[in-house]
């Protein structure tokens, strides 16, 4: 039976890693599988250090899935970065499978004996993350560029005021602690990070 690991990444702490849990566990189901393990962190996709990645990676044996929502949960990385986290991937004898790559999804049916099949898997879908990566990765330099222009345009215009505190969520995480839930399962309820939570009580 194939080995599944999932692994769920959200940019900061201010978003929940966990949102795409339940579209993982449905694609898998449907593929009559069960997902073994999971590996959740928050942290930037433009970050070659994740911890949870790095132990996902380390707990691998060959012929295991890594599984992902999208390829861009995986990297927003340079080229450089990126080469060396597939060849990181690869070199653990993981198949990437992710739910916006119809290809990779094949991975989940191969036989093990299968050898020719599953090179010439590999080969394509390799080819078609390396497309993905790059499409990421310019997606976040563009997003960043556009950031920067705006906030330069209101700083010219005298109506920056920077990134404004969400008070209804802050409302919501001081009503979670009075009722006694710890910070990190104030966290989980309230679907932002614990740095977040820590703001709102000091505010």
């Amino acid at each position: 039976m194939t080995f599944i690991r999932a692994y769920l990444r959200a940019s900061t702490e201010d978003q929940n890693a966990s949102r795409a849990k339940k579209a993982l566990e449905a694609f898998a189901n449907n593929k009559g599988a069960r997902i073994a393990s999971w590996y959740i962190e928050n942290a930037s996709g433009t970050k070659a250090d994740r911890t949870e990645l790095a132990r996902l990676i380390d707990d691998a044996q060959t012929g295991d899935i890594l599984l992902i929502e999208q390829v861009d949960r995986l990297t927003r990385l340079t080229k450089s970065d990126w080469d060396k986290l597939k060849a990181a991937i690869q070199s653990a004898g993981l198949r990437v499978v992710s739910l916006d790559l119809p290809t990779s999804q094949a991975a989940m049916t191969v036989s093990a004996s299968d050898d020719f099949t599953g090179r010439m898997l590999d080969a394509v879908n390799s080819m078609l993350m390396d497309m993905l990566a790059a499409v990421a990765r310019k997606d976040y330099d563009d997003r960043r560029r556009r950031q920067a222009e705006g906030i330069e345009k209101a700083k010219a215009q005298g109506v920056y005021k920077g990134r404004p505190a969400d008070e209804v969520l802050h409302q919501k995480i001081r009503e979670l602690r009075e009722k006694g839930f710890s910070i990190r399962k104030t966290a989980d309820l309230a679907g932002c990070g614990v740095s977040t939570v820590q703001r709102a009580l000091k505010s």
